[in-house]
């Protein structure tokens, strides 16, 4: 395999042929012995690429190798007492509607996204409908579109990243996405709720999911032990200022969750992370080049770029534009 990181022995059909940015070793070290050593994990023959970790309490953590060179990515199927909810879908490699169906026994399934990743929604073409907040509803209609999986294929139709059967993509089809407002609450059955948690910050409506029974909370990207990318986006809604205003409010409910489960990497996170991650955000809204440190290069344009790199004591690093993501005002409304 080409790429810096060595590959694993694991029961999931895909295989890795290539990785695209460096994985962080501590993290790697961590899935290394959670996807080797396991013993509860399984794989389905209805849908072969997805590794399912029951995590306990109707939780089933999905895992599914990237397909496009970047951090390998978890779904989660919540299967409460009359329904279940999955958070986030993927590529779309397999099928993922069937195994939700066999874990759950075939309840009623609810289906939302964090965010616009293709890795976390491109496989909305195999639910309807599909839930998101309101600020993510055009970029993910934008973004889940006929051939919009053409990019992990060669000129020559070869697999670039992830080696998997090309007769396992999805079909497009049109799907209903329902845009939905900041604390939304989806019942699986009696008084097991969840709730919407927006965010911002890596992506214009990127969201949480509060598990308000269970105790844990589904954080998507804006929590990684590998990169939190913040702050790099386009708009006024992808900045640290708009994180850190999220987790200022949020940090006053930690005595509803314990738990938090990132959409990368390691899981399981204890809630004071959070108080960690809003700190640093602090340190960076002081003095955004007073970081940890930073790394120059080009934009998509040819422009020079700086990008900044605040540590989150004990955990990761923040990544964010200096220049342009981190306060709201620095954006056009």
């Amino acid at each position: 395999m080409n790429g810096v990181m060595w590959p694993m022995n694991t029961l999931s059909k895909a295989k890795r042929l290539v990785w695209g940015p460096e994985q962080n070793q501590a993290s790697w070290a961590y899935m290394k012995m959670l996807r080797e050593s396991n013993k509860n994990m399984r794989v389905y023959n209805i849908c072969p690429y997805i590794e399912v970790y029951p995590f306990g309490d109707g939780l089933y953590g999905l895992f599914n190798q990237n397909c496009d060179g970047m951090g390998d990515v978890w779904e989660y199927l919540i299967v409460g007492s009359e329904k279940a909810m999955l958070i986030d879908t993927a590529f779309g490699i397999g099928d993922i509607k069937g195994l939700c169906d066999l874990i759950s026994g075939g309840k009623e399934l609810i289906v939302a996204n964090t965010h616009i990743g293709p890795d976390h929604a491109l496989g909305d073409v195999r639910f309807d409908p599909v839930y998101c907040h309101e600020l993510e509803y055009a970029n993910i209609k934008r973004r889940v579109q006929p051939h919009a999986w053409d990019y992990m294929f060669d000129e020559h139709g070869n697999n670039r990243w992830l080696q998997f059967d090309k007769k396992d993509l999805p079909e497009y089809k049109e799907f209903e996405l329902i845009p939905v407002k900041n604390h939304h609450i989806w019942n699986l059955g009696g008084d097991h709720n969840i709730e919407l948690i927006y965010t911002g910050a890596h992506a214009t409506g990127h969201s949480m999911f509060l598990d308000r029974k269970y105790r844990r909370i589904f954080a998507g990207d804006v929590v990684c032990s590998d990169v939190i990318n913040v702050g790099s986006g386009n708009d006024r809604y992808c900045t640290v200022e708009t994180y850190h205003k999220a987790l200022t409010e949020l940090v006053e409910r930690l005595d509803e969750f314990d738990y938090i489960f990132p959409g990368h990497f390691m899981v399981y996170l204890e809630n004071n992370l959070f108080l960690d991650i809003k700190e640093a955000l602090e340190k960076i809204m002081k003095d955004p080049l007073k970081c940890t440190y930073t790394t120059h290069g080009q934009d998509r344009q040819g422009n020079p770029k700086t990008t900044c790199y605040m540590q989150v004591r004990g955990f990761s690093v923040i990544q964010y534009d200096p220049y342009k993501g981190v306060f709201q005002s620095q954006h056009a409304d």
